[in-house]
Order: structure tokens, then sequence, then C-alpha cells
């Protein structure tokens, strides 16, 4: 049908156009108060169908009085002008899917499908209806069929009634749905943010943070069945919080990163076996920790029980104007070439797109 292909027409041009401004809308944090269930609402700038269009009957250009950057017909002059009557024009809001949104993010940035690590020994299981049999339990009577062989009946052995058209099914008009046990297998995922909220970390980093994990979460979302969020703080302590109060706290103590990558260890061997959950790690901060000991630390954690476990272990490291970065140059020093760390700088917002090549490009 012609408007179906119209559909698919526009389908194709909004899709575009998400592509081309995506850089924008990675950095711009509007998109993250537009989120309602599955659907985020885009804004897009006016998309006009290509097609003829007939000009006004006028005198050709270059005959008749006039001087050089004198507007032509039709055109507005410069300078000053009044006041219009008009509507302005205004973006399109069109609504995206985030799964959509997740496959346009993947063919921009070019991202491998993730591999599961183990994890299709986990079956779900599923009653599938196939039929509708003469016999079965109660709780399983298909009602609509029920009464439709009941009326049947009726018409045919003449008792049907127009007048009161009163229909009781007895046994032989029963029919039960049937159905067969399927088992799919399904994949977890858990991811575990963690942030450093101490007193160098302030609201743009913070920002940068909560846009960097919408775009991980909505990658994340359309791989896996099943997806798991926690969130750890941290300054010298480390915490387990809310969504909420992971992007709004702010502490103004010390920092020792090891007491976050303590706590993500507790929470992976205590709810995440990893022979049945793929486990992902992102790690936020400025780059500075309290001492070359507990960094030192750190590295001992990863290295002896967080990597075994992992999938993919992740640093971006946010700039700020009291951050040393030191801490992203120990993880490159130590883990230089290692498959299940990515590692990023993230000095502003335009650079969250090379961020998140980075954490999801490996494909694991």
């Amino acid at each position: 049908m012609k408007m179906d292909s119209d559909l698919n027409r526009f389908h194709k041009i909004v899709r575009g156009k998400i592509k081309k401004e995506l850089r924008k809308f990675i950095a711009n944090g509007e998109l993250l108060g537009r989120q309602g269930g599955k659907t985020i609402s885009i804004p897009l700038p006016r998309i006009d169908i290509p097609r003829f269009q007939f000009g006004q009957q006028q005198r050709g250009l270059g005959q008749g009085d006039g001087e050089v950057g004198d507007p032509l017909p039709g055109q507005p002059s410069s300078g000053q002008q009044q006041a219009g009557d008009r509507e302005g024009e205004k973006a399109l809001e069109v609504e995206v899917s985030l799964e959509e949104l997740a496959d346009i993010l993947g063919e921009e940035l070019s991202l491998p499908r993730l591999e599961d690590k183990g994890t299709k020994n986990i079956e779900a299981v599923q009653h599938k209806y196939t039929g509708i049999f003469k016999q079965g339990p109660e709780s399983l009577r298909h009602f609509k069929r029920t009464f439709r062989e009941a009326l049947k009946r009726a018409i045919i052995s003449g008792t049907y009634n127009e007048q009161a058209p009163t229909i009781v099914p007895i046994k032989d008009d029963r029919r039960y749905r049937s159905f067969r046990t399927v088992r799919k297998p399904e994949t977890n995922a858990v991811v575990i943010y963690m942030m450093d909220v101490s007193g160098s970390m302030g609201e743009e980093q913070k920002q940068i943070v909560r846009l960097t994990a919408f775009w991980l979460d909505t990658w994340l979302t359309r791989q896996y069945t099943g997806l798991e969020r926690r969130y750890i703080v941290h300054d010298a302590v480390a915490r387990e919080v809310d969504q909420d109060t992971f992007y709004r706290t702010r502490e103004s103590g010390g920092t020792l990163i090891s007491s976050a990558y303590q706590l993500a260890l507790s929470l992976m061997e205590k709810d995440y076996p990893p022979a049945i959950w793929n486990i992902y790690l992102f790690h936020f901060s400025d780059g500075d920790n309290w001492s070359g000991n507990d960094t030192t630390e750190c590295l001992n954690i990863m290295n002896g029980n967080i990597l075994p476990k992992a999938n993919l272990f992740s640093y971006g490291q946010v700039e700020s104007r009291y951050g040393s970065g030191q801490f992203l140059r120990d993880l490159e020093k130590n883990f230089h070439g290692q498959e299940k760390v990515a590692l990023a700088k993230i000095k502003d917002r335009d650079a969250i797109i090379g961020a998140l090549k980075v954490f999801l490009g490996r494909g694991h």
C-alpha cells in the first residue's frame, strides 16, 4: 500500500536524521528527561520530503531596474524587520524505541554484538499454546470455542430460538487449550556502576557520568533479556546506593578507590555467580587516589578477583581542575593490552562518544 510505503520512507528519513545528529544527542542531557517507558522522545528539525515546487510567474532575472544587493521578489530584505504574525518553526517530536536507539548507536559506532559468557545453560521455562482439545483441565477451558460449539449444536439440532437466544454448553461442547513446554536460553547481565563522589567531582563531571551511563544502559539492555544495575559511591568509604542518590551525592572527604572495588567484589560473590551471569563494571573518577599503596591494593583486587569473574572492567576518567589523573596512568601501565580492561579519558561531553566506542567496542 502507498501509505505503508510513505511510512517506511518517513521512518528511514527519521533514522537518518538521528544518525546524523547522534553525536549531539549523546552530548546533550536533554534526552534524559524525555525517556518514558520503552520509548524516548527525540526533537528533530523540520523534515521536508523532497518534491517539485512551482515558482511564481514573474519577469526573468536580469530584466528591469535594480541595483547590486537588492533582494529578489519574494525574498526578505536585509536590515530591521517588523514583528511577524506567524508561528515560528517548531521541532518535530519523534517517538523512538530504546531498542531502535541502541541499534542506531551500534551502527554508527560499529559496535559488535556482545558475546555471552557461559549463560546458555540458564533456561527460562515458558508454556506455548499449540491447539484445541476436547479434554483438559477447567483452568484451560477455551470459552469462545466452547460457546461456538454449543451454538453450532443448537442450530443443527433446531433448538436455537432467535427470540430467546439462550445457549447452554454441555460436556461435548467444551474445548480446552493444549500447550507444550518450551525452554529458551536466557542471558542475564549485571552492571555495577562505581563513582568517586569526593569534593573534586563537581556537577558537570557527574552529568558526564550520567550521560555515559544512559547510553551504556541503552546498548546493554538491547543485548540482554535481563539487566540488573547496582550503584556504588565512594570517597574514603564505599557504600551501595540507589540510582537517584548515585547521581546526586557529593562528599568532601578523601579518596580510597579500593573501598569501591572491595564492595563491588562483595556484590559479585554474593549475588552474581560468574558462571551464569555476565558482569560489567564501570568506574568513574577524576583520577585522584589517596596513596600509591591504595592504588596497589586496587590492582591486586582487579588481578586476583574481579577480572577472572567479569566480562569487562571499564574505567572512565572525567577531567576536573582538582584531579591529577594519576590513576588512569597507573591502570594503563599495568593493564595495557588486557582484553578485559577498557580505559578512556572523558575530557568533556564531546568525548563521551569516544568512550562508548572504547567501552563497548570489544564485544565482551
